[in-house]
């Protein structure tokens, strides 16, 4: 697959909808952003918030910043958006904390909670690392989370449940693995609570969100994540996010 140019891969983020106007609801947005500023944990995906973020108008002005959905706060439902320079942005500070894990021959670890649409994005960012030198970590065995197994499948940790990869937004998976660990990874690549939660435990951590996750995005912030990629993260069909990946192996000199 040719490597996309900037524009292109802008166009083809829109023509797509992984960024523009994007499925997620904007009424669901703000379901999220309430949650979050309400205190339910389910929503802080691992960062342990406090009570720093208590108003819904905060975190809609730090997602307006660093996702690009609509500031006003009163547009209350029908279309959000991402915006795509913004996805691009991030996939260039991706790609550089990619390089200096290949410089350095760094330990990686890459999780994700949506198996069904970025395992095979992790999964060739892993390859591509490993080709340069890295070490993918590979996790231990018998993993046990929220009644459910921690496992590795193509170089990623994902969540398994009833013989099936399951979704999820919890950071009890990610906690497991670092639990048993001898030694942590220099960086984590992930999503959801497996992103948040390696940075509050003070592990460089780059990962993906959508608009209607903004921990990651409040967590970039603040500091404890290093990269938040905005996005949508489970568009109809996972091969739509392969000239992203193109763009951010190219970025990142692993191509």
């Amino acid at each position: 697959m040719p490597i996309p140019s900037r524009a292109a891969l802008v166009e083809h983020l829109v023509r797509t909808r992984i960024a523009g106007d994007v499925a997620t609801p904007r009424d669901n947005n703000l379901l999220h952003y309430r949650k979050l500023a309400n205190g339910d944990r389910h929503y802080w995906l691992g960062i342990e918030l406090g009570d720093r973020w208590t108003d819904e108008q905060d975190v809609l002005a730090v997602m307006a910043e660093r996702c690009g959905v609509n500031d006003d706060p009163a547009h209350r439902s029908g279309q959000d958006t991402i915006d795509p320079e913004l996805t691009v942005d991030g996939l260039d500070r991706m790609a550089a904390r990619l390089r200096k894990a290949a410089a350095g021959r760094q330990r990686v670890l890459f999780a994700t909670g949506h198996p069904g649409a970025l395992l095979d994005v992790h999964s060739r960012t892993a390859a591509a690392l490993r080709s340069a030198g890295c070490d993918i970590v590979r996790i231990p065995g018998g993993l046990v989370a929220d009644e459910g197994y921690v496992v590795q499948f193509a170089d990623v940790a994902v969540f398994e449940r009833g013989a099936s990869l399951w979704h999820t937004h919890s950071p009890e998976p990610m906690n497991a693995i670092l639990d048993r660990l001898d030694v942590r990874p220099d960086l984590v690549v992930a999503d959801h609570g497996w992103a948040g939660r390696a940075g509050q435990r003070g592990i460089d951590s780059v990962g993906y969100a959508d608009c209607n996750d903004p921990a990651l995005f409040i967590g970039e912030a603040e500091g404890v994540m290093q990269v938040t990629v905005p996005l949508d993260d489970h568009v109809v069909d996972p091969r739509f996010y392969e000239p992203m990946t193109e763009y951010l192996l190219d970025a990142a000199g692993l191509a």
